[in-house]
């Protein structure tokens, strides 16, 4: 049945029952009108009104729940759908509505995978150009200035000697960027001992007291899966470092029967009332590709957790 002929029948049967009041009971009109029969006749109204006013809100409830369900919405956080409940039109609208979102998310998945993909493979490349060629630029420089420095006058080889640590810092800084852009501690080494060579990193650069655990005898997640969990812990610490204010993070990689859990913990000054930037978005796109849920807790002054569950991928044999 449409929505047209619902709305007509349940007015209809609030409009029948009120003529059926009228005729079979004892009510009258007289002219002019009564105080007391104007009294009966606005109670009948009333109660019309009423009954019709119930009849739709349950009718058209499925509608509300409906329109809920799309103003919050957000294909970064999936969450349950709306049963469609209801009969004819409103099941049917939220079926559609339901079906709509599946295809949403998967073209926001593929899109998203298709430009985290290219976002990774422009970060080696410029790794690649830092390391061969800047990289190799500055160590011949780094050379030259030390047959310089060897054959120079005592009083510019100092200086000599300053430009030299000035270069050899900024070869240090070039190759610590092109660290972070290609992780191949990861690609050599895994997922634990990538995390603590960033971790070591991080703390060594911006003074933060580091307490890392890991579970013994972690599951093997794939190339994939370890690289977003990498990436997520990379930006997640790098915002500690940068913003929170933090003197102390935690770091855990926890797993048991299904999933693996990270979790990131500090104590700076938490979000407070600001928005999520894009660093959060990205973090929450990396782990949607995975299939993991991320979530972020913070409390004004009392710190940030940020946890990311990663579902063991299934094998097959």
């Amino acid at each position: 049945m449409s929505l047209f002929w619902r709305i007509f029948l349940l007015n209809a049967v609030v409009l029948v029952l009120a003529a059926a009041a009228l005729l079979l009971g004892p009510v009258t009109v007289s002219t002019p009108v009564l105080f007391t029969e104007a009294v009966v006749l606005s109670g009948g109204l009333a109660v019309m009104l009423v009954a019709n006013a119930v009849l739709l809100r349950v009718g058209l409830a499925p509608l509300d729940r409906l329109t809920r369900a799309m103003t919050t919405t957000d294909l970064l956080r999936p969450g349950p759908r709306p049963t469609p409940t209801g009969h004819g039109e409103i099941a049917r609208l939220i079926r559609t509505f339901n079906t709509m979102l599946d295809r949403l998310e998967a073209e926001r998945g593929d899109s998203a995978a298709r430009a985290l993909s290219a976002q990774e493979a422009e970060r080696s490349r410029v790794a690649r150009e830092l390391h061969d060629e800047v990289g190799q630029t500055l160590t011949a420089v780094l050379l030259e200035l030390k047959r310089v420095a060897d054959h120079a006058p005592p009083t510019v080889r100092d200086e000599l000697r300053q430009v030299q640590e000035t270069t050899r810092g900024g070869l240090d800084e070039i190759r610590r960027i092109a660290r972070r852009l290609r992780p191949g501690v990861l690609e050599e080494l895994g997922l634990v001992s990538a995390l603590k060579a960033l971790t070591t990193e991080i703390a060594g650069h911006s003074g933060l007291s580091v307490r890392r655990r890991f579970d013994g005898h972690l599951p093997d997640l794939g190339n994939e899966v370890e690289l977003v969990v990498y990436r997520v812990a990379q930006e997640a610490i790098t915002n500690v470092a940068r913003h929170a204010g933090a003197g102390h993070l935690d770091l855990t990689l926890s797993h048991d029967r299904d999933r693996v859990d990270l979790r990131i913990r500090d104590d700076g000054r938490g979000l407070g009332d600001s928005a999520e930037g894009s660093g959060f978005r990205g973090m929450r796109e990396r782990a949607l590709l995975i299939g993991a849920k991320l979530t972020v807790h913070s409390e004004p002054g009392g710190g940030t957790e940020v946890r990311l569950r990663v579902p063991i991928p299934t094998r097959s044999s």
